[in-house]
């Protein structure tokens, strides 16, 4: 039995080609407006067992392990419970070996360490002496200094970074990091000079690089140009592009983050994307923006 089946899946977009002067000449114009109709998929099908191709998630599921704070201060966390409330239990490097042992001994397809950057230096002096037999999973914001990872490297084998703005107003406005943009990208390039994408039988990642993209509502364009650098900049390297975003928080201040993205909103991003050439991606169905896929964090595994 499938978990997925494709067939013959086509893929189109307009391209529009008359903007109109005005918005009256738009308004009042009875002609249909002229565009190019793109394609970007045509013919494809896949058939995915279940749990069989997922690149990090598997059949036994990562060994996620999460951390308290966080050097951002992104107003829509959905984890603010530990990044903003510090919600967590302290322990040893001892007892977080033993941590990773316990869910390596679960089956756990790789550890996935979520949200480390405050913690690297400490992480890369426990990772040296620890003969993890899966991979280990870096899973951050991307706000890293180009210093701290150089530490990590050798140490590391999946880079799992989010690039969520190119623009320092959007990044000081939703995350108090004016600087995020320049500082991501450098940290980004210093990532996939340490790892190669190499995947097993199954086609589950053992080494390499993704890069996730999170699209805000009603910040599609910003989203563009993401994907634009991307393409540019790090070419046949894999993408997620998360359509997940769930209103948390007090948004009082920010009512065009209060709704999840809509389809439109979506399609938009991903037609770009495959324009651009983005063909290592992962999607996300707009089913995934539910609170009911936010972790319980109640110290399962610590206590």
């Amino acid at each position: 039995m499938s978990a997925i089946e494709i067939h013959d899946l086509k893929k189109t977009f307009r391209l529009y080609t008359d903007r109109g002067s005005s918005l009256k000449e738009k308004l009042l114009s009875k002609q249909r407006r002229h565009y190019e109709t793109r394609t970007v998929l045509d013919g494809i099908s896949l058939t995915a067992a279940p749990g069989e191709v997922i690149g990090l998630i598997g059949k036994n599921g990562s060994g996620t392990v999460f951390f308290t704070g966080c050097n951002l201060r992104c107003v829509y966390c959905q984890n603010y419970e530990i990044s903003r409330e510090l919600k967590g239990k302290e322990v040893s490097a001892f007892q977080l070996k033993r941590i990773f042992e316990d869910l390596i001994e679960q089956g756990a397809e790789n550890i996935n360490l979520v949200n480390p950057t405050h913690y690297a230096d400490r992480l890369a002096e426990l990772l040296g002496d620890f003969a993890s037999p899966v991979p280990i999973v870096y899973n951050s914001s991307g706000y890293e200094s180009v210093e701290t990872l150089k530490k990590l490297r050798g140490k590391i084998d999946i880079y799992l970074p989010d690039f969520k703005y190119t623009r320092s107003d959007k990044a000081q406005k939703y995350s108090l990091a004016p600087d995020y943009p320049e500082v991501a990208k450098k940290a980004i390039l210093e990532m996939r000079s340490q790892v190669e994408d190499s995947f097993d039988e199954r086609g589950m990642m053992q080494s390499g690089l993704i890069v996730r993209h999170l699209i805000l509502p009603q910040n599609t364009n910003s989203s563009l140009e993401a994907l634009g650098w991307l393409s540019d900049n790090l070419k046949d390297t894999c993408v997620s592009l998360m359509a997940q975003y769930v209103p948390c928080g007090n948004l009082e201040e920010y009512p065009e983050l209060n709704r999840k993205i809509t389809e439109r909103e979506y399609n938009k991003v991903l037609s770009f994307a495959l324009s651009k050439g983005i063909d290592k991606l992962f999607i996300q169905e707009l089913a995934s923006a539910d609170k009911k896929f936010i972790p319980a964090f109640d110290f399962t595994g610590i206590v």
